[in-house]
Order: structure tokens, then C-alpha cells, then sequence
């Protein structure tokens, strides 16, 4: 009885996003929660920048990482992007999945490139030796999806709460 408000109407349903306004979302330039699990059954989180790998949303990170031995054990991940101040601004993307941990040197530079272009700026050969460091002792986490859930609370249209 409580998902229910109004007139019957899941307020679930209503905040949820398309699956295009999903990846436009992704598409902005936001920081990442990223989660995983440690061998006690605790949860591992860290933000971290994201790009995108074979049209997945992928990570780079030390080959050494505690995040990396995590998935090595289990491949079970956690991502989480959110946005917004206030409740009628709220919007966010959580993915659960399943990570391949890549090690390809190709397809490594194919995700530095894209999160240098998303986070520092746009990438030209002049970059290469920023982008060659960024990516020293790196391996790069490509997530393939099992659950995607959303919200954008502007859908509900609600007054805003700012003082």
C-alpha cells in the first residue's frame, strides 16, 4: 500500500527512466559509484570516472586494486550514478552486473581515450602521453548489465523544496 500515492498510481512507474533517456544520461559527464564485493561478504565501494568500451560502461583502475581482486574472485558489480540537490531534482542511473576484467592493451587505450575525452578534454595525438601514463599498470572493468533501474524525480512535476 505505501508505493502506491495519489490516485493509485506507483510513483515508481512514474519516476522511471527510457531506455534513451538512460543513456543520454550515462552520456553526460558525472562521477560513478562502483561496488563490489570483498571476501568477508563486505561491500567495496569507490568513485571512480567511467567511459564507455564496445558501447558498455567501463572503468579503468590499478591492476592491483582491491576493486580488481574483488571481481577476480567474483564478478558481481554495482554502479551507481546520481545527480540532483533537492527531491524534485533527483536523477540517477543504478546498473548491476556482471564485470570482464580486460587486459587487451588495444582495448585498454580504447577506454582511456574515451575517459580522458569525457573528464580532462577532447583527445588529439598531442594527448597520447597523457593518456599513455592514465593508462600505466591499468587494466580496464567492462560491465556487462543484468538490472538497470532509474529515476528522474522531475517527472513528478513537484514545487520546488529550495528555501
Amino acid at each position: 500500500m505505501g508505493e502506491h500515492i495519489g490516485h493509485g498510481v506507483k510513483q515508481r512507474d512514474k519516476v522511471r527512466m527510457t531506455p534513451d533517456e538512460i543513456a543520454a544520461f550515462l552520456a553526460e559527464r558525472h562521477s560513478m559509484t562502483m561496488s563490489t564485493l570483498n571476501a568477508d561478504g563486505t561491500i567495496h565501494s569507490v568513485g571512480m570516472w567511467y567511459g564507455f568500451l564496445e558501447g558498455e560502461i567501463a572503468l579503468e583502475s590499478k591492476a592491483k586494486a582491491q576493486k580488481i581482486r574483488n571481481l577476480r574472485r567474483d564478478p558481481t558489480v554495482t554502479l551507481l550514478v546520481e545527480t540532483g540537490d533537492y527531491y524534485e531534482e533527483l536523477r540517477g542511473v543504478s546498473v548491476t552486473g556482471t564485470a570482464e576484467i580486460v587486459e587487451d592493451p588495444a582495448r585498454i587505450w580504447e577506454l582511456g581515450v574515451s575517459v580522458f575525452a569525457r573528464y580532462t578534454a577532447p583527445y588529439t595525438e598531442a594527448m597520447r602521453p597523457a593518456v599513455e601514463m592514465m593508462l600505466n599498470k591499468r587494466v580496464v572493468i567492462k560491465v556487462t548489465p543484468t538490472k538497470t533501474t532509474s529515476w528522474d524525480h522531475r517527472k513528478l512535476a513537484l514545487p520546488p523544496t529550495r528555501p
